[in-house]
């Protein structure tokens, strides 16, 4: 038989085959929706942009469909579209900013558009009349995070233009808060009052108010102020918080563990360097493993001789500087043999490392932690 003739296992079998890998529980993520639920006591928009901050856009959207999620949002209309082409039918707010020569895709793909200027208002009435037919729209307004939308003290205009559009139906208008993690800034309280302002040109118009939304995970859990008429969870839905800082007013459990197994088992003599740079040297005869997961995969760099891992339920340090496809951790003098199971996020037996706890050893945020674990790394669902 020549090469290429015999059947070879497909490239995603082996992907399942490899000992590393993310397992996402999806019940925790409903958990954590009714915690949501019953703490803000509006509607939720469930936030699952950038993969679902690493669990895998449409898994979790699609389960999130089926526990009645109000609506869902995304950063990218190309997320929209992956959530429409897999049948899911709840609506979709693109938040982040538009091209014009993106904006047939929202129309074909039934998705909301974040209007954040006249100029984008414009534009969306002119795509909108193309294809005759009304785009369903968000006014973002500016209180402060200077990134997308207009000036909340100059906002007037912009709304008058919206409300009186003949090609758009406004469904909502929403800010973004800079400082909600922290439960004592005064930044967002400020933000609440400057939206209000804002909010307020459509009861000077006569207009009906639309959907107003503000709260981030940080809001949900610290200024209940900020809940208004609906709920923006990232995070939070996710089962990590936001900030060591942030109140703990939302039980939440984390969904997603990360696991690998030892590949590789030695002895490295009193006085040798491991991994590049030598920057790590045993200082008597230690055992040391090898896993098979690296920076290539998403796995922080920054942890190298900073970082910790669980085998057989004990917690060991990473040795020396993290490679692109494995690193090197030191068991001292204990035991460990190939495919012992190697927990870098989550729990074995009694102890646990969890996304914060990796977040600050590489001096981070856990969203940088989720979101770099990228797809070399493959997902196991459970419910």
């Amino acid at each position: 038989m020549e090469y290429g003739d015999e059947v070879e296992p497909r490239m995603s079998d082996l992907a399942q085959q490899r000992p590393t890998r993310i397992r996402v529980d999806l019940p925790s993520i409903g958990h954590n929706l009714a915690q949501i639920r019953a703490r803000a006591n509006v509607p939720v928009m469930a936030i699952v942009k950038a993969d679902a901050y690493g669990h895998g856009l449409v898994p979790v959207a699609r389960h999130l469909a089926a526990q009645g999620v109000d609506q869902l949002g995304v950063a990218f209309p190309e997320e929209g579209i992956a959530l429409r082409r897999a049948g899911i039918a709840t609506p979709i707010l693109v938040l982040g900013g538009i091209f014009g020569p993106q904006l047939a895709q929202f129309f074909a793909h039934d998705l909301e558009i974040t209007v954040s200027s006249l100029d984008k208002l414009r534009q969306v009435e002119a795509a909108a009349e193309s294809v005759g037919r009304k785009a369903r729209i968000h006014l973002k307004i500016d209180t402060g995070m200077e990134r997308i939308g207009v000036h909340s003290e100059t906002c007037g205009p912009f709304v008058a233009a919206a409300v009186a559009s003949r090609w758009c139906a406004i469904r909502g208008v929403y800010s973004h808060l800079a400082c909600a993690d922290d439960p004592t800034s005064p930044m967002t309280l400020e933000q609440v009052s400057r939206f209000a302002d804002a909010c307020a040109h459509f009861d000077r118009l006569g207009a009906p108010m639309p959907v107003r939304h503000l709260a981030n995970s940080g809001g949900i859990l610290n200024f209940p102020e900020t809940h208004l008429d609906l709920v923006r969870p990232g995070i939070l839905l996710y089962g990590v918080y936001p900030d060591p800082a942030a109140l703990r007013t939302v039980a939440v459990k984390p969904a997603l563990s990360l696991h690998s197994q030892v590949v590789y088992f030695k002895v490295v003599h009193a006085g040798r360097s491991i991994s590049y740079g030598a920057t790590y040297r045993v200082e008597r005869d230690s055992r040391v493993v090898t896993v098979p997961i690296g920076y290539g995969d998403g796995y922080p760099r920054a942890l190298s001789s900073g970082g910790q891992v669980l085998i057989r339920g004990k917690r060991y340090p990473i040795a020396g500087r993290i490679c692109m496809d494995q690193f090197m951790v030191d068991i001292d003098r204990d035991s460990a043999w190939n495919e012992d199971e190697v927990v870098l996020i989550g729990s074995q037996d009694a102890e646990a490392i969890s996304v914060e706890d990796v977040a600050v050893r590489a001096g981070t945020i856990p969203y940088e932690i989720l979101t770099g674990l990228n797809q070399r790394i493959p997902r196991t669902y459970a419910g």
